[in-house]
């Protein structure tokens, strides 16, 4: 029984990897009082990941993607509202509108409703032209992909973009990649990365074209061109928008909560009164990396949120404050036979420093570094020093002791 003062009627806004987590770390923690999951997706929560790689090549079905397959569901005691939107929250009374008219009330709430994706504008009516987020997405995609040998274009070259990409290369299909930047993934992993990975998708027969936007999709009833801005016209009978995702975060207008980029917490996952957020949703000061505000999409970040805003609800005022909210970021992509891996905030002023290995064979770690610092690291199937690197850039670990110790 939780104390006096503490949530008894708690709802947790997201059938998300970081809301199922949440749900799960608040029974762990001993929570008994009612606990309700509203998500907009009709489906249990599922795993995301999968869709861009496995299950677009049809190699895991929708069974491999539910995550609550080895929960005890039932011991949960969990109210589950699926299917149906959050609309709106009042936080002086407490209340939750839902999109079927019902208000649900609440002491405790978590939200955990992720990102929403970003499609090409003007496109909503012409087949063949995809985003990927959802289960629909995937199925659609993928239904479209086995009609046959396909004219593929994937705007944007993204960790996403380059995953369906990869995926479609090695179905036998036709791929062009279009990035408006002059080097993909600049910004996440820095230029010498950014170069490799194109070059690897290059390696498999990917036309990659950099430094073009796109100027308009053509096309009646379906897609048959994709136009770039240097007056290039790309044939298409598929088109997928990997242009990112935005925190879905519009129907918490009017409600009090700061949103920016995301619904802003302190260093305890912590949003106002009663109320944390976690995932993808959730931007947050960063401890580890001198309170840095950051907003992570990773599958790994989000189980941990999830579960550490759990326990933080729970403990009400009892929190210690001194306990936050300060992970190592960790990010992985498959493609091809490669492992991509990244740990830390890479930034675009960091010194860049390569380790181990060599870019040309695809197989290479870098390291960055502020301020004498290792913030963070790169991997191409180096799993074993990535990981390493991970521990020693949660120990503030310096250029020095990273060479000496992965010597």
């Amino acid at each position: 029984m939780a104390p006096a003062g503490l949530p008894r009627r708690i709802v947790v806004v997201g059938a998300s990897l970081a809301g199922w987590n949440a749900v799960r770390a608040l029974r762990a923690e001993g929570f008994d009082g009612e606990l309700t999951l509203v998500g907009e997706e009709p489906h249990p929560p599922y795993d995301r990941p999968p869709l861009s790689k496995d299950y677009l090549a049809g190699r895991v079905d929708r069974g491999r993607l539910d995550l609550t397959a080895h929960d005890d569901v039932d011991a949960l005691a969990l109210d589950r509202r699926l299917g149906i939107a959050a609309t709106g929250v009042d936080l002086g009374d407490r209340i939750l509108r839902l999109g079927d008219g019902t208000d649900l009330s609440w002491d405790g709430l978590v939200v955990a409703t992720g990102a929403r994706v970003r499609r090409l504008p003007g496109t909503e009516a012409l087949a063949g032209v995809f985003a990927l987020r959802t289960l629909e997405d995937a199925d659609a995609l993928r239904a479209d992909l086995a009609g046959g040998p396909r004219r593929v274009v994937v705007v944007g070259a993204g960790f996403i973009g380059l995953e369906v990409a990869a995926t479609a290369r090695l179905a036998g299909h036709d791929v062009t990649v279009v990035e408006a930047a002059p080097t993909p993934l600049v910004r996440s992993v820095g230029e010498l990365v950014g170069r490799t990975v194109a070059e690897l998708h290059r390696d498999h027969g990917v036309d990659v074209r950099l430094g073009v936007g796109v100027e308009g999709i053509e096309g009646e009833a379906r897609v048959t061109a994709v136009r770039l801005a240097d007056g290039t016209r790309l044939p298409a009978d598929v088109v997928v928008a990997g242009i990112g995702v935005v925190p879905a975060v519009d129907w918490l207008d009017g409600s009090g909560l700061a949103v920016d980029n995301g619904v802003r917490c302190d260093g305890t996952c912590l949003a106002a009164p009663g109320v944390v957020a976690a995932g993808d949703v959730a931007t947050f000061p960063n401890a580890l990396f001198d309170d840095e505000v950051m907003r992570v999409e990773h599958w790994d970040h989000a189980i941990a949120m999830g579960a550490f805003a759990g326990r933080r609800l729970l403990a009400g005022d009892g929190w210690d404050p001194a306990e936050r909210f300060a992970p190592v970021p960790f990010f992985w992509s498959d493609q091809y036979d490669r492992k991509l891996q990244s740990v830390g905030r890479i930034g675009p002023g960091d010194e860049v420093e390569l380790f181990d290995g060599d870019p040309a064979e695809r197989r290479f770690v870098t390291v960055h570094v502020r301020d004498g610092r290792v913030v963070g690291a790169f991997g191409m199937n180096r799993p074993r020093h990535v990981m390493r690197l991970r521990g020693l850039i949660a120990e503030r670990a310096d250029l020095d002791r990273v060479r000496t110790e992965l010597a």
